[in-house]
């Protein structure tokens, strides 16, 4: 379980990323979603001892992650959005490499890489330099060794981002294997509703709304969103679009008076307050 109480990070340039945060995560799986810049990175860089924030407290299962990091990281594993394999090593070496930095023995970092690697079917790539790797498989290596870690934790900043569908996919069948507690960020709302118990909306540094996928989604029920291009009455403009929440029996007269209709996603969560998503 994580919990922070009034936590805020002001940046050298004066830049407030984080106004005054006080939550509880305390699902197997938790999506912080949320655009670029509202504070989701500085947001996971703290809960994972990597930035100190100006004020406030955190916790990681009743561990103090400002007054006693080091404890708490022999609790977690990190993968920063900007994490790149060294290229020349292949995913077994990594692995290895990785789990004796952390305390392993070399024979139990050995028989964990093969085994670990094995779970996530990338034995065929298991002797190959990783920069010969695609993408989607780099990616796969790193949950790799937050799997082989059994850390209890694991924090992922965005990590599918930048990546086709197909290996979306197999990045996403990966993470589900992994162990314990997984807080991720990102903005695709699909990636949120497919892996999350629990979904954190944070905007402008301040968390706007939290809850499992179906209790957010829950507000909706019923209704279908109706999105225009031309200015019509009693609409959102949301940038080109011109935006209304109908119930679905009037999906047809909408039609015919231009709407296009679209369902309900965790998207009309942000709209309803006011923020929109990358797409």
């Amino acid at each position: 379980m994580i919990r922070t109480e009034s936590l805020k990070k002001t940046y050298q340039d004066g830049t407030e990323a984080l106004s005054g945060i006080t939550v509880r995560l305390e699902k197997r799986f938790t999506s912080i979603i949320g655009r670029n810049g509202a504070g989701k990175t500085t947001f996971i860089r703290i809960l994972s001892t990597q930035l100190m924030p100006s004020s406030g407290e955190a916790y990681l299962d009743g561990i103090d992650l400002l007054g006693n990091p080091e404890k708490a990281r022999r609790e977690i594993v990190s993968i920063p959005q900007e994490s790149a394999p060294i290229g020349i090593l292949t995913p077994f070496e990594l692995i290895k490499m990785y789990l004796v930095a952390r305390g392993f023995s070399f024979k139990e970092a050995h028989d964990q890489a093969i085994a670990t690697l094995d779970t996530l079917d990338l034995r065929e790539y298991r002797d190959k330099p990783s920069d010969t790797l695609s993408g989607g498989t780099k990616r796969k290596v790193f949950v790799c060794m937050a799997l082989a870690s059994n850390a209890s934790t694991v924090f992922l900043d965005e990590p599918t981002t930048g990546l086709d569908p197909l290996s979306r996919l197999e990045v996403w069948s990966a993470l589900k294997v992994l162990q314990g507690n997984v807080i991720l960020t990102t903005h695709y709302m699909e990636e949120a509703k497919e892996l999350s118990n629990e979904v954190l909306l944070i905007d402008s540094g301040k968390v706007i709304d939290q809850g499992t996928v179906d209790s957010l989604l829950s507000r909706f029920k019923g209704l279908v969103r109706a999105e225009s291009l031309v200015p019509k009455p009693d609409t959102m403009r949301i940038g080109g679009l011109y935006i209304r929440y109908i119930k679905y029996s009037e999906a047809q007269d909408y039609i015919s008076q231009g709407f296009d209709i679209k369902a309900i996603t965790l998207d009309d969560v942000f709209i309803k307050h006011g923020v929109t998503l990358e797409s």
